[in-house]
């Protein structure tokens, strides 16, 4: 069983630390946070230990939980992977890319597991639609949200966006050979709206809104391919598959006349509702379950470095567009 510690318990982090403290499939060793007033507070909610100091907590375990500021990602992270320590780092993976391709050179290096905390990856609605969604055409993706002061270190392309350009990456089977772009700053010095297009060497496109300066939550996106569409409301926790009706061809031929007589809309399409209820565990506990199963199994985890850095690097090419407007 893997002996496994935790920096970084603010207002995301305790929840990585409240489950790692319940998992059966882990040692949950102890947390840090620089903030030591509120290190303790939530380690007797826990009931865990605290460390002193990052580098105390490093020599006891065997994997590492980062959730920290971005700014702060590279040099802990770095810290780990020298000291042979596995390491999941909440998203993005870093600030900068070399950072990041530097991250994944070590952990090549010294065979350790590097996981990105795109989230996700791990939705139950993702998790039961991911064996259907074949080389999309179109994707839509919308995230937004009211104002907070967490997370606005950085572009609302690496704060929010970054979610679903990491989904889009993860189905389109294409590389990038355009990227438009543009946004503005409202409540921070950075990026707080912004709107980027990615068009692929398939022909495939994706448009992604994301913004921190909404009146309203809203996490929707939408993808469509050759035999119908998938609709998911990942706040709702709600999806619906669309697809052609398995009568859509005999019609087909009267449709093209322009000849929509006694045509109903079952003829046409199938609506099926996507439940998703049968997978009881959260997204947050699946993630770090799956995190936990990688450094056991000496596997790759389900979203690497490498996923980080691809995901990473396209966010930081819309942050440049936008910027260099």
């Amino acid at each position: 069983m893997i002996k496994i510690g935790i920096t970084g318990v603010g207002q995301f982090g305790q929840n990585h630390a409240r489950i790692l403290r319940q998992s059966d499939n882990c040692e949950f060793v102890g947390l840090y946070d620089r903030d030591m007033k509120r290190a303790h507070e939530i380690a007797e909610k826990i009931d865990a230990k605290v460390f002193e100091s990052y580098d105390q907590l490093l020599e006891q375990v065997d994997a590492m939980a980062i959730v920290v500021t971005t700014l702060s990602h590279y040099d802990l992270a770095k810290r780990a992977l020298e000291n042979g320590v596995h390491v999941f780092i909440e998203k993005p993976i870093t600030e900068h890319l070399w950072q990041a391709e530097e991250l994944v050179k070590i952990a090549k290096k010294n065979n350790l597991r590097v996981q990105v905390g795109h989230i996700e990856r791990f939705n139950p609605i993702i998790m039961e639609l991911e064996k259907k969604i074949k080389a999309p055409r179109f994707i839509e993706a919308h995230r937004i949200a009211p104002f907070t002061p967490r997370g606005s270190d950085v572009p609302v392309v690496l704060e929010l966006m970054i979610h679903d350009i990491d989904l889009i990456l993860a189905f389109a089977d294409s590389e990038i050979v355009d990227v438009r772009a543009s946004g503005a700053s409202v409540m921070t010095k950075k990026i707080d709206i912004a709107n980027a297009r990615l068009e692929f060497a398939d022909g495939g496109v994706a448009n992604i809104t994301a913004s921190r300066i909404s009146m309203k939550r809203s996490r929707k996106l939408r993808y469509f391919q050759k035999d119908g569409y998938f609709s998911m409301d990942f706040k709702n926790n709600k999806a619906v598959y669309i697809k052609k009706s398995p009568n859509y061809l005999k019609i087909l031929p009267k449709i093209m006349k322009g000849d929509y007589t006694g045509i109903k809309p079952e003829d046409v399409v199938d609506i099926i509702e996507v439940d998703a209820s049968n997978r009881t565990k959260d997204a947050l506990t699946t993630e770090l379950e799956s995190f936990i199963h990688a450094v056991e199994a000496g596997i790759n985890p389900i979203v690497d470095g490498v996923a980080g850095v691809r995901a990473l690097k396209v966010a930081l090419e819309i942050v440049e567009k936008i910027e260099n407007k």
